[in-house]
């Protein structure tokens, strides 16, 4: 049906008619959309099959990639292009009198994720599906996802996201395939012929029914599944009250990411992280069982990933399942899970590697607790081995300590291979972090650099500078991104500049065209494309970029023919419901624009922009039209990022700290082709050991600073009394955790030589090639065949 656009048509036409009874001129788009995606789906239905049978009568290991979080973005045009039909189905349609683009719009953002973490497992199923590798991922399927933000009155507003209100068509309900997962009771052990059984008595159980989602590769053939769970009032469960039960349930896959400040949401939290990794192992050796193949063998058919600390869990939960439901002895079990297991660490903030507290953890999963305890009485006897009196050490590295039980060093313990996701992140994590696990499993640890999928970032939302690089250097960049190097033998072609040129700024018009439909106001397409667009937190410092912006506001104010180059200012960030200065810096930046926006004294040289409710649709706009790329974290603080990769292939400058995966790009592209300032790492960390640190000297003696922060109290912003206190105090009173003042000035100069750089037309366009070209590095497929090799053991297979 999709061999031509006249069978599509066809094909279309008849589909419409039979899935909702009305004639094509009577359809609705919401109805066509409907219709292309089931078309879709079911054109790759037969190579789901296909490769889900080789899978099983291959033998070949596979890899399921358990996270809490993926973060999609649209499926429609992304999965065209992968199937290699879009350009049949965008004729057929447009003989229909129907726009692609159009439909595209109907889509709604899946709702399964908020951040890097999200869209980095995302990333990671494209590129496994595209390199023909056996991976899957399994994630929950929340029904309102984070939250839609709004500005109101330039307050966030969270309303609930309803992604699903008109069902999601790439999904197929899986009802057979749904497992019992059981909370509170308690456990009864007997003996069984001179082996302890144990039995959960009284649990609560709740079904979790999966949702299959069909990831198709880049024309491969190989369909791999992204598992979703969904919790369902369960049949088994006696005698409740069923209205509670039945809200307290369906509130599990939910929300993402409920409210942990009380008990209440911790339970929630632990109840969401026990159904994902419980009902995905379950599901995991139930299928390997299926090959009639001995569970001593489990791990070396399957590896089972754990993306960050959420589904840390499973260390206990493939013991249980070993050792209960298999019989299998400890030692036995514990050889299998350590071999099966791997974990990625993405953080080395303290407050997100999670602790639970025991009086909560141990009555809602009572055998997983006893197993944890177990694990932990065996690790520190292993400790005490190693380390006799060192009760400090033992203490500080247990997995439970202090009434809680610690996640981090779960997985840690519990897994073969423990990696970071950029060189300096795995560096401070073996040095510092988790010196003392890195001293015991040194050949556990090691780095694997974070990768975007280039299919969608630079071939789906900036398909003129795609077709630019392969009319220049040929196909073959598309699998193998190392050939965008290629492209450097153009860095002197100016007429080959002039086409870049001509390229970025038409995805300026284009997202100045989106700046004014949404938020009304205009911005110069000539202006500098200053974009920080990224989860709203105090370490990636919004707040710094913010009061850059006061300080070139304040110039120009005080010095009209201060020669500034025309700059728009351009954020995106939600922050997180109950993180109170977060949502202070969102009211900062909007009460900044509509000061600067709506004086016509400085607003032809100087305009700022929020955009409402960042996600990856809106993304996939203004990464293509970005000029700087703001990477402006606390040295140390961010793991990788990968959003700067995405400026970088887009042919953005960075603008940032030696911090994350900016220490690699450096590498790659130069000093000369990036803009560096502040503290490195180092230095952060010194500070961080050895105190050393006064923010208020700075506050003393540098008048720029004393200004913007002073006009956060003063009445400069009128009607804000008391709006913006507490991020002054945070800088002055509360020792600047961030180093916000510390890196100030030195932001200030690296934004003077931005403007300098950017008048000389064809050094600013050499520089942003130099970054494209070496932007293949990369891609999430390198990333995956790292991986692949070193951590999984899985290869390619074909899909005949």
């Amino acid at each position: 049906m999709f061999s031509n656009a006249t069978e599509f048509k066809t094909a279309f036409l008849k589909k419409l008619e039979m899935s909702y009874g009305t004639s094509f001129a009577e359809s609705t788009k919401r109805e066509q959309y409907q219709t292309l995606g089931q078309m879709i789906r079911e054109y790759g239905s037969s190579d789901w099959i296909k490769t889900n049978e080789t899978y099983r009568t291959s033998g070949k290991k596979q890899v399921y990639y358990l996270s809490i979080e993926f973060l999609l973005g649209r499926l429609l045009r992304h999965n065209l292009m992968n199937l290699g039909i879009e350009e049949v189905v965008s004729e057929g349609l447009h003989e229909l009198g129907i726009s692609l683009d159009d439909l595209e719009e109907i889509e709604a953002d899946a709702a399964l994720g908020n951040g890097g973490l999200g869209r980095l497992a995302a990333c990671f199923l494209d590129s496994l599906a595209s390199l023909s590798l056996p991976g899957h991922g399994c994630g929950i399927r929340y029904k309102h996802g984070l939250f839609e933000q709004k500005i109101v009155d330039g307050y966030q507003v969270e309303l609930p996201e309803q992604w699903l209100r008109h069902g999601h068509v790439w999904e197929i309900r899986k009802g057979d395939d749904a497992v019992e997962i059981p909370f509170w009771g308690h456990i009864e052990s007997y003996n069984d012929n001179g082996r302890l059984v144990f039995r959960h008595m009284n649990a609560e159980t709740v079904a979790a029914v999966p949702y299959d989602l069909p990831v198709f590769g880049y024309q491969t053939g190989t369909v791999n599944t992204l598992r979703l769970w969904s919790a369902e009032p369960s049949r088994y469960t006696g005698n409740v009250d069923i209205i509670k039960y039945k809200k307290e349930t369906e509130a599990i896959s939910e929300l993402l990411y409920p409210d942990d400040t009380h008990d209440e949401g911790k339970i929630l939290r632990l109840k969401q992280q026990y159904m994902l990794v419980a009902a995905s192992l379950k599901s995991i050796v139930r299928s390997y069982k299926k090959q009639n193949r001995s569970l001593l063998d489990f791990h070396q058919h399957v590896s089972i990933h754990i993306n960050d600390t959420h589904p840390a869990i499973a260390v206990p939960e493939l013991m249980r399942i070993l050792m209960d439901e298999e019989g299998l002895g400890w030692e036995e079990a514990w050889k299998i899970s350590v071999h099966t297991l791997s974990y990625t660490n993405h953080t080395t903030l303290s407050e997100a590697l999670e602790r639970w507290p025991v009086r909560i953890f141990k009555p809602l999963l009572p055998r997983i607790f006893m197993i944890i305890e177990e694990i932990n009485k065996r690790f520190c006897e292993e400790l005490w081995d190693r380390y006799p009196g060192d009760w400090g050490r033992i203490e500080g590295m247990a997995i439970i300590a202090h009434d809680e039980v610690r996640m981090a060093p779960l997985a840690i313990v519990g897994s073969h291979s423990i990696n970071g996701v950029a060189k300096l992140h795995t560096d401070i994590l073996k040095e510092r972090e988790m010196n003392n696990y890195y001293q015991v499993f040194p050949e556990r640890f090691n780095n694997k650099t974070n990768g975007i999928t280039h299919r969608r970032w630079l071939l789906k939302s900036n398909p003129a500078l795609a077709n630019l690089i392969t009319d220049s250097i040929g196909p073959d960049w598309v699998n193998d991104t190392l050939k965008l190097e290629e492209l450097l033998k153009h860095e002197n072609d100016s007429v080959f500049l002039e086409k870049l040129a001509v390229i970025k700024k038409a995805n300026k018009e284009k997202l100045a065209q989106i700046i004014e439909a949404k938020t009304g106001i205009t911005v110069d397409t000539s202006s500098i494309f200053d974009v920080q667009v990224k989860r709203l937190h105090a370490y990636k410092r919004q707040l710094l970029n913010v009061l850059h912006i006061m300080y070139l506001y304040n110039r120009l104010k005080e010095d009209p023919a201060y020669d500034l180059y025309p700059r728009t200012f351009i954020f995106g960030a939600k922050a997180s419901p109950g993180y109170y200065f977060a949502k202070k810096v969102i009211k900062l930046i909007t009460t900044v624009a509509d000061k600067v926006n709506n004086d016509p004294a400085v607003n032809d040289k100087l305009k700022v922009v929020f955009l409402e409710n960042y996600r990856v649709s809106l993304a996939e706009d203004i990464f293509p039209a970005a000029d700087i790329s703001e990477q402006i974290s606390t040295a140390s603080k961010e793991a990788s990022g990968t959003g700067n990769m995405k400026f970088m292939m887009n042919g953005a400058l960075t603008l940032g700290t030696l911090d994350g995966a900016n220490v690699e790009i450096t590498e790659l592209v130069g000093q000369e082709n990036i803009f560096l300032f502040g503290l490195k790492a180092e230095d952060v960390l010194d500070f961080q050991r050895n105190g050393g640190y006064h923010s208020q000297e700075y506050y003393h003696y540098d008048e720029r600073i004393r200004q913007v922060t002073d006009q956060l109290v003063n009445g400069f912003f009128p009607d804000t009394e008391g709006e913006f206190t507490a991020i002054r105090e945070s800088l002055l009173d509360h020792n600047d955790q961030y180093f916000v003042l510390r890196d100030f000035a030195a932001y200030i100069d690296i934004q003077e030589k931005v403007g300098e750089e950017y008048r000389n037309r064809q050094s600013w366009l050499q520089k942003s090639l130099v970054n494209i070209a070496k932007s293949g590095f990369f891609s999430s497929d390198r990333t995956i065949r790292e991986y692949a090799s070193d951590i999984w053991n899985i290869y390619p297979v074909e899909i005949k």
